[in-house]
């Protein structure tokens, strides 16, 4: 079984690109399933087994999705091999740009909305500069010249990943992501396997339900913004 993990910032398309991939696999005879990963509701999963995909659906409620993410990622993969699937596409729950859902040795998808300004990629981070893919949707919307502007964004922030026009709507260029996926090696086991970056620091009081604001109640791993360098404005 394949471990495909496909991050990406809020309603850039993530679950209609899954959808259209999907689909394009089974076509090619493969059994494809979903881990959806998400923070506090979410109706993708219905989406999912309406197309007759199986699902398997988590809410990190409180928790930081990732930690969330990388707590339950190895009882996927067992949920998958129970299902006797080829193909196991996970979806991140896709909240800040600092998000780092890709594991060594499994194909890692980023997803980005070319409606995005220009200079979106180099502020997304780790879930995009360490993947694999970057699939761009909503190009149809945009010039031709908006698109080679963004996807050579795209390059700038991660020139080692191919960039990919994907429509979730038509399923255009669906199909090239699909020839990358079956590219990717199996994924037998993730004991002992390393994330590519270390998960969003954490282990502060607001980690644990902390809600009382001021200097008292800030202990463990807080960091302060500098403003003794910034100049003063004048009245």
């Amino acid at each position: 079984m394949r471990l495909i993990t496909v991050a990406g910032s809020p309603s850039v398309g993530k679950t209609s690109v899954i959808l259209r991939l999907a689909e394009v696999l089974r076509d090619d005879g493969l059994k494809v399933g979903v881990a959806k990963f998400d923070s506090l509701s979410t109706s993708d999963d219905a989406l999912f087994a309406q197309k007759g995909f199986p699902v398997a659906t988590g809410l990190a409620g409180a928790l930081c999705p990732d930690h969330y993410f990388v707590s339950n990622i190895e009882d996927c993969l067992a949920w998958g091999a129970r299902q006797g699937l080829d193909i196991l596409l996970s979806e991140s729950a896709g909240l800040c740009n600092r998000c780092s859902p890709h594991i060594d040795g499994v194909l890692a998808i980023c997803v980005v909305d070319a409606l995005a300004g220009v200079h979106t990629p180099k502020k997304i981070g780790p879930m995009l500069r360490l993947a694999d893919l970057v699939a761009i949707t909503k190009g149809d919307i945009v010039s031709q010249v908006e698109r080679e502007v963004f996807a050579y964004h795209v390059r700038l922030a991660n020139p080692g990943a191919r960039a990919l026009f994907c429509n979730g709507i038509t399923g255009q260029g669906a199909a090239d992501l699909a020839r990358e996926v079956l590219r990717a090696p199996a994924t037998d086991a993730l004991e002992g396997q390393r994330l590519r970056f270390p998960m969003p620091a954490a282990v502060c009081p607001y980690c644990v339900g902390e809600t009382a604001i001021g200097e008292n109640h800030q202990k463990g791993n807080v960091k302060k913004m500098r403003f003794a360098d910034l100049a003063e404005v004048a009245p």
